[in-house]
């Protein structure tokens, strides 16, 4: 079963509104079976709402639409599909009155605007949204089904679970389908493809192996169709632990954890504690850890030294390290991580100092540029990175290598 996902309005397309209805549709669709064949995204026009569903028609049996109920004349979703479905238009008074309930609820006056929006197409069954005040609409024709929905997004998915989920399982019934999500950290998609050639060459056809990659990690996506949903999930929990045997230096959790999550709970396992010292990155590891629910159980606490001058007088680096090899340098993060674990009193603590750019670099040191140490008071270990000119892209590839140095730093003393 495939599906086309059109969203309604002039602000996703200039820019203004992010289409995160999309994204979440298309997750929950492919999880009951249902392929979605296209997304896309057309202005507030007749013209242009008649025609998509013309030609998404073409392709699919089945659309979902968002966007346009509204009580603004801009909203003209539900007559341009009247006009498409070649029917007119009728006054729900059921809807009238539950507007007309919300709104003496919160002690305020409908407007007439509010009486237009419960005229629906005729041939339409309007679907209960218990979240606003549009309901949302399914038209059943000809084997195909088009759904309207408002795009306000928690308007959008109080419908889709309690409406169109279950009329879609009983009109469209599928195969079931199972994912399984592994996150990986430390390597690049091309490399991890090359040490696991063989596992996804001999994969079972109903079996397949996705590489979505992201800023320093790579997530890997298992999904199985099948006739028994039993069946299935036991095939994709196999083929886990084959993964597990294959990479398992690069697996940091799984499904929709964080690298984050995932290093305080091998902090609180090794009853270890964290402290951070920055620079380039002026705080984003600090705001990485502690947004973790419970980090103060590990994380002591950090220092943001941006100038040379703090670097001294906060962290203890030495004048001199600082004019003979500069403030982007293995010796200088070596003394900030001595210092920080001096200040924070932790077990553990990360220093970072370089370029993030887009000026400020050198031949020496072009842009990109950073130096991390991580260390306790027995060993330190360091790594230069040499990044874009992207200043925010370097701020938070650098974390993510921070917490991924935190996390072999800690397998490393298991």
């Amino acid at each position: 079963m495939e599906a086309t996902i059109i969203t309604v309005g002039d602000e996703i397309l200039i820019g203004q509104v992010i289409d995160t209805n999309s994204a979440w549709m298309g997750q929950e669709l492919n999880l009951r079976g249902i392929k979605v064949d296209e997304v896309f995204s057309i202005s507030d026009t007749s013209e242009a709402i008649i025609g998509a569903i013309k030609n998404a028609f073409e392709r699919t049996d089945l659309i979902l639409m968002t966007g346009g109920l509204g009580p603004t004349k801009d909203d003209i979703t539900k007559k341009a599909i009247a006009d498409y479905y070649g029917v007119g238009m009728e006054f729900h008074e059921p809807t009238y009155e539950r507007i007309l309930g919300l709104f003496k609820k919160f002690k305020k006056d409908t407007t007439l605007a509010h009486k237009e929006q419960c005229y629906m197409p005729v041939n339409s069954t309007l679907l209960k949204n218990k979240m606003g005040t549009a309901p949302g609409m399914w038209f059943d024709e000809d084997g195909k089904v088009l759904i309207s929905m408002p795009g306000v997004p928690y308007e959008m998915k109080s419908i889709m679970e309690d409406e169109v989920f279950p009329r879609l399982k009983e009109r469209f019934p599928a195969k079931p389908i199972a994912h399984r999500t592994i996150l990986t950290i430390g390597d690049g998609e091309s490399r991890i493809a090359a040490r696991i050639e063989d596992f996804e060459t001999n994969l079972p056809e109903n079996v397949k192996l996705a590489f979505l990659p992201n800023l320093g990690m790579v997530r890997l996506r298992l999904s199985a169709t099948g006739d028994d949903e039993s069946t299935i999930h036991q095939l994709l929990d196999e083929k886990v632990e084959e993964l597990k045997l294959l990479i398992p230096h690069l697996i940091f959790g799984y499904e929709k954890d964080t690298i984050q999550n995932a290093v305080g709970r091998l902090l609180v396992e090794n009853g270890k504690t964290i402290g951070i010292a920055e620079s380039c990155t002026g705080g984003y590891i600090a705001h990485m850890i502690t947004s973790v629910p419970g980090a103060s159980a590990y994380f002591n606490g950090g220092v943001v030294t941006y100038s040379n001058k703090l670097k001294e007088k906060v962290l203890n680096v030495s004048p001199e390290t600082i004019e003979k090899h500069g403030a982007v340098s293995e010796e200088t993060v070596r003394e900030m991580v001595k210092g920080a674990l001096e200040i924070t009193q932790a077990d553990i603590t990360v220093a970072v100092s370089g370029i993030a750019g887009p000026g400020g670099g050198s031949p020496e040191k072009p842009v990109g540029t950073i130096w991390l140490a991580i260390g306790d008071k027995n060993s330190t270990q360091t790594l230069k990175l040499q990044l874009w000119k992207d200043r925010i892209k370097n701020i938070e590839y650098t974390g993510v290598v921070s917490l991924n140095m935190i996390r072999k730093f800690l397998l490393a003393e298991a």
